[in-house]
């Protein structure tokens, strides 16, 4: 596997790098602080990960501060490298006494993660933005250790340990062991001399540990840097604040082995620790709501029931054949894969939304289900639109689905509230989203804490567009005329560099729903939100889905509530009743105005490019406006779709042929047509390019599935192309030309870069 560090760009571990298991190591590190100790720990989870797989770890704890933030990343990028990630945290009560408390089973975490949740209930709503504050006391400790590890993480001066010890021994049965490092002060062989005798004394083991903060020496710099930012103090003021060396890094094993070679025990017992931890996140997948479901029926009796409901409202005069067989597959496909309480449990949520006049409909690619429409959550008729369920739902993709859904924003708060009222506090919450360190906070914050003058800084700061980047190389430094060559200028930037991207708190997502069976502190700590009546969870969406947690966005839409007053208006103004489904279809006046670009105000279509295309595209029906919104982004641009999409449409004014490449017999030779004939041969959605995979190169379900992940997102950019191999050859086997097949996949790299469904 390579040895260069990660790029900005790429801050996970790639599974095609080529881990290996290592053998098991005859020391495991409990003790490691991550990024999301929130500037306390100055390294990610994926460069610990990394780091300790090449050291030759097998597993390896992580214990954040009186936080589970971190441990799904932690979880992942172990997952990738083959190691065992044990999950635990590092509780601190207000009177400053420590522990590391790892869970030995699935009950146990749930009470660690519902001790949590009350430190941080504790404060006032609108007050859990102070930072991570998180209030606990020994009785709290007590009142959840069952099934737990705990292990005291003793001060520094350990002078009042012998009066405390037995205290803390005589209420916490869990408390099995004393965690002991090296700290290079000139006296820890007596220091640990002295925690073995008092550890003995007390039926308790001593542990080793490095407590460790980052994953390599270079990173001192960087933590003394955030310790500033947290203390609120320059790093010529930092004094005791900081570490008093660079030491506070991940070992490797020998090296542990050889510092505490006078107390081997002390090694053996983080092994001992590590086999009593049988607890992994993947115990938490699939945990849905339970009571909308009747009592003696199936889960998946009852959606087709609703379905069925739905499917006969929307199609009067009988279900058509085309979407009859779709409904099947996807009852077959919901069944095997045991999700109809999901679906179930959304139905609800948009009900109740209607039933309240709301105006809401699901986006995203739910309206790639026949299901989802005859639910009433999405509003694309599979009877005339040709739907892609795999782009949605498929049996390659090991993760649950995810269904948006918008809502008028002006009262997307009494959903909200519907859902904690429904499902209770205690088993709903909203994800939280990660406040990312951007360049110009960046340097900002740093350039304060290493003695820059305000006008420097502001300078400094002013040379970023805009609040994105993900380094200094987006930064514009050399327009501020500032000696960039100068020692500490460069040590500024380079410090700048290093905590950008760094996670600097926790904040609470738009509308991403978390609901669970049990409640929701056994699975992830719990806050209250900045709003009244809010609670959110420590795990932003990322996170959810790796674990495969049920997840819903309600999402608020400022069109939405444009369009109800425009419907209010008309029924006092004009005596019409309107609703989206009843809204007049291609009405010809609309048209004629977009031909002319005269879309102001229009949504969707009111931007300068947009405007531009409109009398190009002129737009006659639905379908041409589907088109106009899909072509204007940066992906078909890219692909060079536009123009080859212009030229078709006006031959067919012209009398002009369109000519589909064919493959050799005995494959169908209409095979493209079949995918490409709306788009009149152009690539344009996301959904014919998976076709294109599926059909014309012999994709796999799994090896499409990998090209949708590739084309979701622009931050995916690069790994589009390294189809492109497999795509090219296999279609010149079929008998396609190989220019054809190489700017059939150009055109499919451009929604690497940006692509509509």
């Amino acid at each position: 596997m390579p040895d260069a560090p990660l790029t900005p760009d790429k801050r996970s571990l790639d599974p095609g790098d080529g881990f290996v298991p290592n053998p098991p190591a005859p020391f495991i590190e409990l003790g490691v602080t991550t990024c999301f100790s929130f500037l306390y720990g100055a390294s990610e989870a994926v460069d610990l990960v990394l780091a300790a797989w090449k050291m030759g770890y097998h597993a390896i704890g992580v214990a954040d501060r009186n936080s589970m933030a971190g441990v799904v990343r932690m979880h992942a990028e172990a997952k990738v490298a083959k190691m065992r990630p044990l999950i635990g945290t590092r509780i601190v009560l207000v009177d400053g006494t420590t522990f590391l408390a790892y869970p030995k089973d699935r009950a146990a975490y749930g009470r660690l993660c519902a001790l949590i949740s009350k430190g941080r209930m504790a404060t006032p709503e609108g007050d859990w933005q102070e930072k991570g504050r998180c209030d606990l006391t020994l009785d709290d400790v007590a009142a959840h250790q069952a099934g737990l590890i705990l292990i005291l993480v003793p001060a520094e001066d350990i002078a009042g340990l012998t009066a405390d010890l037995p205290r803390l021994v005589a209420r916490l049965p869990s408390l099995t062991h004393v965690a002991v490092a090296h700290l290079y002060r000139g006296d820890d062989t007596a220091r640990i001399e002295q925690l073995d005798r008092l550890a003995g004394q007390h039926g308790l083991r001593i542990v080793a540990t490095n407590d460790v903060h980052y994953h390599a020496p270079e990173r001192r710099p960087l933590q003394d840097v955030m310790t500033c930012i947290r203390e609120k103090v320059k790093l010529v003021e930092a004094g005791f604040h900081l570490h008093a060396n660079a030491e506070r890094y991940l070992k490797p094993p020998e090296e542990m082995i050889r510092l505490f070679a006078r107390w081997p025990h002390a090694i053996r017992q983080s092994l001992v620790l590590a086999k009593q931890i049988d607890f992994s996140l993947e115990e938490l997948r699939y945990e849905y709501p339970r009571d909308d479901v009747p009592e003696g029926c199936s889960p998946d009796d009852h959606l087709r029931i609703l379905t069925e409901d739905g499917a006969a409202r929307r199609y009067p005069d009988g279900v058509p054949p085309k979407v009859r067989k779709a409904l099947e597959k996807e009852y077959a496909f919901i069944r095997e894969r045991d999700l109809a309480r999901y679906f179930i449990t959304i139905h609800e949520i948009v009900s109740q939304g209607r039933k309240l006049d709301i105006l809401c409909q699901g986006r995203g690619s739910a309206a790639n289900s026949a299901v989802c429409y005859c639910l009433w959550i999405t509003s694309v008729d599979p009877n005339q639109h040709d739907v892609l369920f795999e782009r949605f739902l498929s049996a390659d993709r090991d993760e649950p689905p995810d269904i948006d859904v918008d809502f008028e924003h002006e009262r997307r708060e009494e959903v909200i509230q519907h859902i904690y009222n429904r499902y209770g506090r205690d088993h709903a919450g909203l994800c939280a989203t990660v406040i990312h360190y951007r360049p110009r906070m960046a340097i900002r914050e740093v350039g304060k804490v290493m003695g820059l003058s305000e006008d420097v800084i502001t300078a400094m700061a002013k040379t970023v567009w805009g609040s994105w980047g993900r380094s200094v190389g987006d930064m514009h430094l050399e327009e501020t005329g500032l000696n960039l060559r100068d020692p500490h200028l460069r040590r500024v930037i380079r410090l700048t560099d290093q905590l950008i991207g760094m996670p600097r708190h926790l904040g609470q997502h738009v509308g991403g729903f978390v609901l669970t069976e049990h409640p929701l502190t056994q699975t992830v700590p719990i806050g209250n939100g900045a709003m009244p009546d809010r609670t959110f969870i420590e795990w932003d969406k990322d996170d959810i889905d790796a674990l495969g947690i049920f997840k819903m966005d309600v999402l608020a839409l400022g069109m939405l509530t444009c369009i109800r007053k425009s419907f209010d208006l008309l029924r006092a103004h004009k005596d019409v009743t309107l609703t989206l489904a009843t809204t007049p279809k291609e009405d010809p006046v609309t048209y004629e105005m977009l031909q002319k670009g005269d879309s102001l105000g229009v949504f969707q279509v009111e931007s300068r490019a947009q405007m531009a295309m409109l009398p190009k595209l002129k737009p006659k029906e639905f379908y041409d406006l589907v088109i106009q919104v899909a072509i204007v982004r940066p992906g078909p641009i890219q692909g060079d779709m536009v123009h080859p999409y212009l030229k078709r449409r006006r031959a067919g004014e012209t009398g002009e042929t369109i000519d589909y490449p064919r493959p050799a017999p005995p494959h169908d030779r209409d095979e493209l047509k079949k995918i490409l004939g709306r788009t009149l041969g152009v690539p344009i959605f996301q959904e014919q390019a998976m076709k294109i995979a599926l059909v014309a190169a012999e994709f796999s379900g799994a090896e499409a599935n990998q090209l949708r992940k590739a084309m979701a997102t622009f931050r995916a950019k690069g790994k589009v192309s390294d189809h492109k191999a497999r795509m090219v050859e296999r279609m010149v086997e079929r008998g396609y030309e190989r220019d054809f097949a190489a700017r059939c996949f150009s055109q499919i790299e451009g929604f690497g870069e940006y692509g509509f469904p």
